[in-house]
């Protein structure tokens, strides 16, 4: 395989801790190289996340090498022929050349091997199927770096035997095109989609979520979730999860603000549901229970809050929420929801009300009515709750004193 470009050298790539690791590899022999998505990420200048390598020599000559280096190795997947090396506090995984010897729509029996195309033509994508030397040497076997230029997400091979293989690429090519693609979609890839969705029910719902909420982060996420309900895909995944316009809108709020993207809210965003449809979709997704509830009160909201409220009224909200987290996905959610101009001064200063929330602290407990004389039991807790009431109708402002006071007044008009 031939030199097809050269990367200019990365901070990731001449760290200390990457040399270290490819010279305890290259001192036994083993070539290895840079590949997957630190290499597609680095060629377009983006920020790279997990380092991954790949190596002719076995799994055991791996560890072998890198233990005598003085490199903590842990056999994270050594029957696929994966392992990690932490590396000054870093990890790099590490991955023996493979083939595919028999897939059955969810996983592959590998054999391992020195033939590097050999290794490249499994991997799904032209724009994955990227390597990289150490000192910057590329190699692309199957056309991925004009694909990355020109923002066409394309399979290696046949699509269609590609996605056979493994029902899950379907949903990674979407996913991929949300956050590489440009334009039209490749149709010989499309037309593989369309044909093996009814395939997509055999996966499990966690690896389902994986890349559904992977899709959702992008910026264009609503364009190519409407894509894949035209093609016939989200009826066999989410049905409930139809209302892009309404993702389409806390997307551009989201932008506006400045917003990190939140797939959960998102998700909430685009569910054109009720709450048995949404738990619908968290038990298709496997969410975890923070997920589903956090999803569940996006559907149908505790409450209702808008922008435009006073703050007394939104201290109020936030008091009855008790989650700081939740009162803004829950503003945003509505300012999706609203149909007329949205005022961004009005929703940014409504959701810096959320830094209340530590103030916002009756602060008395029952302990000090047992003081004032009040009966063990269920007369603690109405009165909290009276002066709690009074508390908040004054805006959560009087403080412990006041709070004793005010109790006292209510403990003797008891007792008259």
């Amino acid at each position: 395989m031939t030199v097809a470009a050269r990367l200019s050298p990365q901070p990731w790539m001449t760290a200390p801790e990457s040399r270290a690791v490819f010279a305890a590899l290259d001192a036994g022999g083993a070539d290895a190289r840079f590949v997957g998505g630190c290499v597609r990420d680095a060629w377009l200048g983006r920020p790279v996340k997990d380092i991954d390598i790949a190596t002719h020599a076995p799994p055991e000559r791996v560890i072998e090498l890198l233990e005598a280096a003085g490199i903590r190795v842990i056999p994270t997947g050594i029957a696929h022929g994966t392992v990690t090396a932490l590396c000054g506090g870093k990890p790099y995984e590490i991955t023996t050349l493979r083939r595919d010897v028999e897939t059955d729509g969810r996983h592959a029996r590998v054999e391992f091997t020195d033939d590097w195309v050999e290794d490249a033509a499994r991997r799904d994508l032209t724009m994955n199927a990227l390597s990289c030397t150490p000192d910057g040497a590329m190699f692309d076997p199957f056309g991925g770096l004009a694909d990355l230029a020109a923002g066409r997400v394309r399979f290696v091979g046949e699509a269609r035997r590609r996605i056979e293989e493994d029902v899950l690429r379907l949903l990674r090519f979407f996913r991929f095109h949300a956050h590489y693609g440009r334009g039209e979609p490749d149709a010989e890839a499309m037309a593989a989609c369309r044909e093996l969705a009814p395939r997509l029910p055999t996966l499990s719902g966690e690896r389902v979520r994986g890349e559904l909420f992977r899709l959702l982060t992008a910026a264009c996420a609503a364009a190519v979730w409407r894509l894949m309900m035209g093609q016939g895909i989200m009826v066999h995944l989410l049905p409930e999860a139809m209302d892009t316009d309404r993702l389409d809108r806390l997307i551009a709020v989201e932008r506006d603000l400045g917003i990190m993207p939140d797939p959960t809210r998102r998700l909430a965003a685009v569910l054109d549901s009720d709450r048995p449809g949404a738990l619908r979709a968290a038990e298709a997704l496997r969410l975890s229970n923070h997920e589903r509830d956090r999803m569940l009160a996006l559907v149908e909201p505790p409450m209702v809050l808008m922008p435009s409220d006073d703050r007394k009224a939104l201290r109020q909200g936030l008091y009855r929420i008790g989650d700081g987290d939740l009162f803004c996905d829950l503003l945003l959610v509505a300012a999706a929801v609203h149909d007329g101009p949205l005022d961004l001064t009005a929703l940014r200063a409504a959701m810096s009300v959320a830094g209340d929330l530590p103030n916002l602290r009756l602060p008395i407990a029952g302990r000090d009515l047992l003081e004032l004389g009040i009966p063990r039991g269920p007369a603690v807790g109405e009165m909290l709750k009276r002066v709690e009431g009074w508390w908040i109708a004054e805006d959560f402002q009087p403080g412990r004193e006041v709070c004793l006071e005010i109790a006292r007044g209510l403990t003797g008009e008891q007792q008259t």
